[in-house]
């Protein structure tokens, strides 16, 4: 019988497993965060908000080619700011030229360098040709956009919401977390944050392996020197994706019960409603499989005052 069947004095797994999957959250679990992390969006524009300000000046100027290349050449640093209007980021300083093209067929290309290295009048006249030609001048000129830091943010808002897929396994994390604060809080524990192998030893001297140096636990408890791993994800839609992570946590779970850890998976959202077989799989081969129902229900705190 499942440990937590005995924990819980349920009469058998199938009853702990339907009242696993009949608790799932279909609601979701969107907190305020999730749609734009509004912190790094404005940590992005104050690294060029002088610069957008300065080409603030173009905005309505009939003359804007002649004028952007005078501004150009005397506050090389606007050149910073242009690729943040566009949603273009730049890894490395050779990343900085463009190549367009200019015949399909011939496949003939020109080259715009956007950066303020070894500067000259061609250059900056360039860069001018750039910004315009990629459909900034007619906005500026048109007084279509009338402040360049308001367009900017928009244009990392943008940007930030394509995060959301990852922001959910986060969102899911900052949930646990709440329940793993509260439990080690209440019974005394000590528990670490994505760690991983070192840090693991940093904090409790306690060597483990780890098939790869930077895989990081989701949360670390230690409970007088015997150490439980908690990994925790959120499924709102379904896929093949949860059928492989079924199978990845069957191995997770053996290899951590090996060197005497105790392994607990918490899980949640509509998406397992298709997919029920793998994690009835995980369920038979694994002690602890745990929902956001069961954190809400001390589920946490019981395991260890159990164990």
């Amino acid at each position: 019988m499942n440990k937590l069947c005995k924990l819980l004095n349920l009469e058998n797994d199938d009853e702990l497993f339907e009242k696993i999957t009949q608790s799932f959250k279909e609601k979701g679990i969107t907190l305020w965060d999730y749609f734009v992390d509004w912190n790094k969006v404005h940590k992005n524009i104050v690294k060029v908000e002088k610069e957008l300000n300065l080409l603030n000046v173009l905005v309505g100027k009939e003359n804007l080619k002649e004028e952007l290349i005078q501004l150009i050449i005397e506050y090389p640093k606007v050149i910073e700011a242009i690729p943040y209007l566009l949603a273009i980021r730049f890894k490395k300083k050779a990343e900085r030229n463009i190549y367009i093209l200019l015949d399909p067929k011939l496949f003939t290309y020109e080259l715009y360098p956007i950066s303020q290295d070894e500067l000259t009048n061609e250059k900056a006249e360039k860069i001018a040709d750039f910004f315009i030609n990629c459909g900034l001048g007619e906005l500026i000129k048109e007084k279509k956009i009338k402040n360049l830091v308001d367009y900017a943010t928009g244009v990392e808002a943008g940007i930030d919401s394509n995060g959301r897929k990852n922001r959910g396994g986060k969102q899911m994390e900052k949930i646990v977390g709440v329940y793993v604060n509260e439990t080690c809080n209440t019974l005394g524990l000590e528990y670490l944050k994505e760690a991983n192998a070192a840090a693991i030893l940093k904090k409790w001297n306690i060597h483990i392996q780890v098939k790869k140096s930077s895989k990081r636990i989701d949360y670390v408890i230690n409970k007088n020197g015997s150490l439980f791993f908690i990994e925790c994800n959120f499924y709102g839609g379904g896929g093949s994706k949860l059928k492989s992570t079924a199978t990845e946590y069957i191995e997770m779970n053996r290899y951590w019960n090996n060197q005497g850890i105790e392994f607990i998976w918490i899980t949640d959202g509509a998406g397992w409603s298709t997919a029920l077989k793998p994690l009835r799989d995980y369920f038979d081969k694994a002690d602890y499989l745990l929902n956001l129902e069961m954190l809400k229900n001390d589920v946490l705190k019981s395991i260890f005052n159990y164990e």
